[in-house]
């Protein structure tokens, strides 16, 4: 079932596309990063925060289109939380990158990588799946492939906790990693989060 009864706020599906290229766009980087040498990752965070930054304008753009809207295409509750879900996935992909330069982390760590890789697959699952909100329908196996993803994340994180809390040297270098793998870990909840509140919409309007 398509939102077609109400054609003059298509702007909102449109600005739901751009907010999700903005966290695919993050995502790169964050992957590219992750490979880079140490030098390079001022440079890298700086460019995820640009992207980050632009994605909280389009939250505003959407907030701000709320306030002045009479009609939605559908519940206003459910716009203003998938516009801070899409916006909080971007967070905290930031989030991770900036905690790589604060914590002066050195080296391309596999897990990391793991999680970074994991991140960016999310990123296109649900670039995907909104793609498909305006009809409401052909999304499914996005959203799938989201739970499945996330589920993966998980084991990786636990993988890289153990491993972390056996073989650490020192408390210093552990909480250093664990930082990181909690920020980039948030991050694959945070896309699983989108992608219920997206399976939700659907759900009431079908």
């Amino acid at each position: 079932m398509a939102f077609s009864f109400l054609p003059k706020e298509d702007q909102y599906f449109e600005l739901f596309s751009q907010m999700s290229k903005k966290i695919q766009e993050a995502a790169d980087i964050l992957v590219d990063m992750l490979k880079a040498s140490d030098e390079e990752f001022d440079s890298f965070s700086k460019r995820i925060k640009s992207v980050e930054h632009e994605c909280d304008e389009l939250a505003h753009s959407v907030t701000t289109k709320l306030n002045k809207s009479f009609i939605t295409p559908f519940d206003r509750e459910d716009i203003y939380t998938l516009a801070m879900a899409l916006d909080d996935v971007c967070d905290y992909i930031d989030a991770s990158a900036r905690s790589i330069v604060m914590y002066d982390i050195h080296g391309n760590d596999p897990h990391a990588q793991q999680l970074g890789a994991i991140i960016q697959k999310l990123a296109g699952e649900i670039n995907g799946a909104v793609s498909f909100l305006k009809v409401a329908k052909g999304m499914e196996q996005h959203l799938l492939n989201i739970q499945r993803l996330e589920n993966d994340a998980d084991d990786i994180y636990f993988r890289a906790m153990a491993e972390l809390f056996k073989n650490s040297p020192d408390a210093v270098r552990l909480i250093k990693y664990k930082e990181l793998y909690d920020m980039l870990e948030n991050a694959t909840d945070k896309c699983e989060y989108v992608g219920n509140i997206i399976e939700s919409i659907v759900l009431k309007h079908n």
